[in-house]
């Protein structure tokens, strides 16, 4: 893009804003719903069986959505299709909400979250690459600053949650508490988007994505920092699953202490996002992905080995480790605005690829040889993450299917004396 073309700072700090809304209202309507679903299982008296058939619908919808994201965003731009989103996981919310309080079916129940999750997953791809094209303006790394306002948004909607629990609000109530916050706040946040006319190339001209998202899943470096962005969702997303019951089952805690260990690892997680950016600058993300997947890796194996004090310091370590992975990875699929759209795609498909294995697998490995030593496959994941990550290297110049002429890191760039 142009000097000439480039928005104002000040339409850059707004979209900015515009997008820390946008994550955190992604994860405060995730966090709602999975808040309740102790409820929604005692409810609908559902076995664990039954509830991870009826969980498995949202991730079926989302595995839909997230491949054609990209399409979508490409001819709708990210605040028609954010809008869209919004309104398509709000019907599903509400679907929810009559298929538990009003008629106790679980197949409604299914229905809506279904559209939920596709919602979600067309919703996500969405802001990754609004937030991409905001970081790409401003020149430095903020991408993690986004993700931690997802992770913030969880965390305070999971509380509310509980409260409403607590109180004894029913679903139904709640969930429609989430779509008028939905309906109402999504328009007033899109309006701060980039317009769709900053959209162009380093030569002025508007952006082509004719080759469209197949060709996007034939190109190596996008299917590696695929590989990067799966591992980095399992890494997070077995903690999220199994922390809790890991040290609960493994040491005997109580389970309240369980989810204190949870909640220790997420506000690590958060910080890690918050702080990591200015290293991501001033280092590159390939030495600072090296070191956060090897903490990982240490703080996984204090949970697993350290007992019941040291895994709560695990827990820390492995939050900060499990930070960036998530978010550099979308921003290396956003290199190359001309092609963000269907790459962002691409590996938001295979990361959340994760998320949909992930909890079957740990069970599996659980029943075998333990919830907590199954925890130890994160290990063999971030060995699988530190031998792509070259693949997110920032290329220097980008030519729509091609990488050319990759840019030394930072750190290897040799320092004045």
């Amino acid at each position: 893009m142009s000097a000439a073309s480039a928005p104002p700072a000040a339409t850059v700090r707004t979209a900015r804003t515009a997008v820390f809304t946008a994550f955190a209202i992604n994860g405060a309507a995730f966090a709602a719903f999975a808040s309740r679903v102790p409820d929604l299982k005692h409810e609908l008296s559902l076995s664990a069986g039954q509830l991870g058939v009826t969980l498995l619908a949202a991730s079926l919808g989302s595995v839909i959505g997230l491949p054609i994201s990209g399409w979508i965003v490409h001819h709708l731009g990210a605040a028609r299709t954010l809008l869209g989103a919004a309104l398509v996981q709000s019907v599903g919310f509400v679907a929810v909400g009559i298929g538990v309080t009003g008629l106790q079916n679980r197949g409604v129940v299914m229905a809506g979250l279904f559209l939920v999750g596709m919602g979600a997953g067309v919703f996500d791809v969405g802001m990754n690459l609004e937030g991409a094209s905001v970081e790409r303006l401003l020149g430095r790394a903020v991408m993690p600053h986004f993700h931690a306002a997802f992770s913030g948004g969880t965390v305070v909607s999971a509380l509310i949650g509980a409260g409403l629990s607590a109180m004894h609000v029913s679903i139904g109530a709640h969930l429609v508490g989430v779509v008028v916050m939905l309906v109402v706040v999504t328009p007033w946040f899109l309006r701060a988007f980039l317009a769709r006319s900053v959209e162009f190339d380093e030569h002025g001209s508007e952006v082509k994505q004719k080759a469209g998202i197949a060709s996007a899943w034939r190109e190596p470096r996008t299917l590696l920092i695929g590989v990067v962005v799966l591992a980095a969702a399992f890494t997070e997303g077995t903690a999220n699953d199994w922390v809790a019951v890991a040290l609960s089952d493994g040491y005997g805690l109580e389970r309240w202490l369980g989810v204190v260990a949870f909640a220790v690892f997420l506000t690590a997680m958060t910080a890690g996002r918050l702080l990591g950016t200015r290293l991501l600058d001033r280092r590159g993300r390939i030495p600072v992905l090296r070191v956060l997947f090897v903490s990982a890796v240490v703080g996984c194996l204090l949970v697993v080995f350290g007992g019941p004090v040291l895994a709560f310091v695990g827990a820390a370590i492995w939050g900060v480790g499990a930070s960036l992975g998530f978010p550099v990875g979308m921003s290396a699929a956003a290199d190359d605005p001309a092609r963000a759209a269907a790459r962002m795609s691409v590996v938001s498909t295979i990361g959340y690829t994760a998320f949909l294995a992930g909890p079957p697998l740990l069970g599996f490995l659980g029943d075998h040889v333990g919830v907590l030593h199954s925890l130890l496959v994160v290990g063999a994941m971030a060995v699988v993450a530190l031998l792509a990550l070259p693949a997110v290297r920032k290329p220097e110049k980008v030519t729509g299917d091609k990488v050319e002429s990759e840019r030394v890191e930072p750190e290897q760039t040799p320092r004045p004396a």
